[in-house]
């Protein structure tokens, strides 16, 4: 794929140490980039430490880098070798990839220099070869004073003398970035990066259950399970990603009193056509899958996650507040579930746009991304400024 005709040439990367959120986005508007510039050739660095069925497209390149996995304490190691390293030999292929790909452009997301660094002389690399840098942002990050705290780091202070761009798969008014955390750099708001899925018939009395990467989804699981049993007048479909314990998932459907009306889908890809066939949703509120059920059509029951980052409740409860979600507390019971089941469980579309929720970010993304790909490093503000129009 690294011909030498003169076509663009983008790069994204992502860390990848808990669940599949990051490169899960990073993927989405790599389609939405291809679709914009067919010519274009495209790469994704991802440290994913399994290899899921969806993260496939013969328009792209798949690079690996060595994995580093997210403790609950919020501490990387590394899989098979020391976390220093690891640290090394990821550093070591992200600069490989940059020097033979060439990129015109390069796709952080989150963390500007990579979890410990790895990506600093990568990205120095790529900026001495006229790549235009860019920092991606999903919508909430975390407590404001924690990420005040981590953007006062020198890694974040860096920031206008590594990247060209930052951009953030929300909205100033769902989360003012430069006004909660201190961001040092403008960046432009795109929307919410999702893919839309394709119409289908609902099946009133179906609930999904879904806990993105599926790590920490038992309790989830769990909780739609009772629900079912609870209510003999629902099925359920429990969708497991990648990091679900797969035997564990089985054993409980296995040892239900409703089992003949529990189902299993394992690692698909993205929840947004099982969402879309639902009567209801019950989910974390990891960004992918929460705005996947937005994009369904369906008002989801959120059951987020609150350690060790607060993310997802903060998530959760803003849509609450605009009416979009229903948020469970701490320790819910099926009882709580079952009576939201009763209430209404979808939204119209201009629902969203009234709440000012935008969900084509992939195509915005990719028109910019498609726009710097082609432009001098001068010409930038003019491409931002018809980017979001």
């Amino acid at each position: 794929m690294f011909g030498k005709a003169a076509v663009s040439r983008y790069l994204l990367t992502s860390h990848d140490g808990f669940g599949v959120g990051h490169v899960r986005r990073n993927f989405v508007i790599a389609a939405a980039l291809l679709d914009e510039d067919p010519g274009a050739e495209v790469a994704l660095v991802t440290g994913l430490a399994l290899d899921p069925g969806w993260l496939v497209d013969p328009r792209m390149t798949i690079v690996r880098v060595p994995p580093l996995i997210k403790m609950n304490n919020g501490v990387y190691r590394g899989v098979g070798m020391g976390f220093d390293q690891t640290i090394a030999a990821r550093e070591d292929r992200f600069l490989g990839a940059v020097e033979l790909f060439e990129p015109d452009v390069v796709v952080v997301d989150r963390h500007p220099h990579g979890v410990s660094g790895e990506l600093r002389t990568g990205l120095r690399q790529a900026a001495h070869m006229g790549a235009h840098l860019v920092l991606g942002l999903r919508d909430v990050l975390d407590e404001p004073e924690v990420i005040a705290a981590e953007m006062a780091g020198e890694a974040w202070m860096e920031l206008g003398d590594t990247f060209d761009s930052v951009l953030v798969y929300g909205s100033q008014e769902f989360c003012d970035h430069q006004r909660e955390y201190g961001l040092s750099l403008t960046p432009a708001y795109c929307g919410w990066v999702v893919e839309k899925p394709p119409a289908t018939e609902i099946d009133p009395e179906v609930l999904v259950v879904a806990a993105g990467g599926g790590g920490d989804g038992e309790a989830v699981f769990r909780l739609g399970v009772g629900t079912v049993e609870l209510r003999q007048d629902w099925r359920a479909t429990l969708v497991t990603g990648p990091y679900a314990d797969a035997s564990a998932t089985r054993r409980l459907v296995a040892d239900s009193t409703a089992r003949r009306r529990l189902r299993i889908d394992l690692d698909i890809p993205g929840c947004g056509p099982s969402f879309a066939g639902a009567g209801a949703t019950l989910q974390m509120a990891g960004y992918n899958s929460t705005f996947e059920a937005l994009a369904a059509g369906a008002r989801p029951i959120l059951v987020p996650r609150r350690h060790p980052r607060r993310e997802q409740l903060i998530r959760a409860s803003r849509l609450a507040a605009l009416g979009l979600a229903d948020v469970l507390d701490e320790d819910p019971t099926p009882a709580d579930v079952s009576w939201l089941l009763d209430q209404p469980r979808h939204l119209p579309p201009e629902r969203l746009e009234t709440a000012g929720i935008s969900l084509d970010g992939a195509q915005r993304t990719a028109r910019f991304l498609a726009g710097v790909g082609g432009n001098s490093r001068s010409s930038v503000a003019e491409t931002e400024r018809w980017a979001w129009q």
